[in-house]
């Protein structure tokens, strides 16, 4: 249901408000950068910044923009299962296509737990549902066998693996087959996550380029290895940038740089080190983004 170059999209903001403006040319930006799916208020959207009434204009801000040009996935995971179905229910009112749900933070669910979970919420909101595994921020690791269980469940189509373990992502395909959809969380693992069995990518390095990142699943999608991979080669540089501070703060400051957006964020995220701006400033001007 979900494939190709997905956009993880920042959320802009301006004067501690968000920055509508901003975020429609944003988003115009990514569905001529042949960007195949927005995704607001994910991780690089800082939701866990939002509150409900700024979460929920986002997600229907960015679906009358997009105007169904592409579809649009929101994020809407939260570490309350009611929370979740909560906003999720939201997400289905305004039509989203789908919902990105991360795994309860914090808490520390069982593999059981995440089960419950994701099963509760498939039960009470009928949307398409992107699971997202994101131990590295989470605190808990959803694993193989418990991808396999939710790949029974019709509404649950995808997930979002960013644990960067390619052993981990090759046991989930070899699991559940053609029964869920796997995507690369991290832009460093795409080309070798399609080689895979994976169908593409949630970025953050589509936020400054699209066309590219969207190239590259492109070529790949259409058997030009060669292209996919020298794309891929070309693409690390600034995959390796967007991670040199915590995320949104590079792709943000980098935003801010090639004059889409602001390069503000909200506390507790803070402004890049003067060293790392630098370090920033010249993979762009490599890269010709600058």
């Amino acid at each position: 249901m979900f494939k190709g170059s997905m956009v993880a999209i920042v959320t802009p903001f301006r004067k501690g408000k968000v920055d509508e403006k901003a975020l429609g040319n944003l988003i115009e930006f990514q569905v001529k950068g042949g960007t195949d799916v927005i995704i607001p208020c994910g991780t690089t959207g800082e939701s866990a910044t939002l509150d409900y009434n700024e979460h929920y204009r986002v997600i229907e801000f960015t679906i009358e923009v997009v105007n169904k040009r592409v579809p649009v996935i929101a994020g809407t995971g939260a570490n309350s299962t009611d929370e979740t179905i909560m906003m999720t229910k939201k997400a289905k009112e305004f039509r989203a296509d789908g919902a990105l749900l991360v795994t309860p933070y914090y808490n520390k669910p069982t593999q059981e737990g995440l089960y419950q979970h994701y099963k509760k919420v498939a039960e009470e909101v009928d949307i398409p549902i992107v699971l997202y595994n994101v131990p590295g921020r989470t605190g808990v690791n959803m694993l193989p066998t418990t991808v396999a269980r939710f790949a029974e469940i019709e509404n649950i189509v995808a997930i979002k693996e960013a644990t960067g373990d390619m052993k981990q992502v090759s046991e989930v395909i070899r699991l559940c087959g053609e029964r869920i959809t796997v995507l690369s969380g991290d832009d460093f693992t795409t080309f070798p996550l399609l080689c895979l069995g994976g169908k593409g990518v949630i970025s953050v390095s589509a936020n400054v380029a699209p066309s590219d990142v969207a190239g590259m699943i492109d070529a790949f999608m259409g058997g030009k290895i060669d292209d996919a991979r020298s794309l891929h080669y070309r693409l690390e540089p600034l995959n390796q940038a967007m991670f040199l501070e915590t995320n949104p703060i590079p792709v943000k400051t980098a935003l801010g740089m090639m004059g889409k957006c602001t390069d503000e964020l909200r506390l507790p995220l803070c402004p890049m080190n003067d060293a790392n701006k630098e370090k920033l400033r010249k993979v762009l001007k490599e890269y010709g983004l600058l």
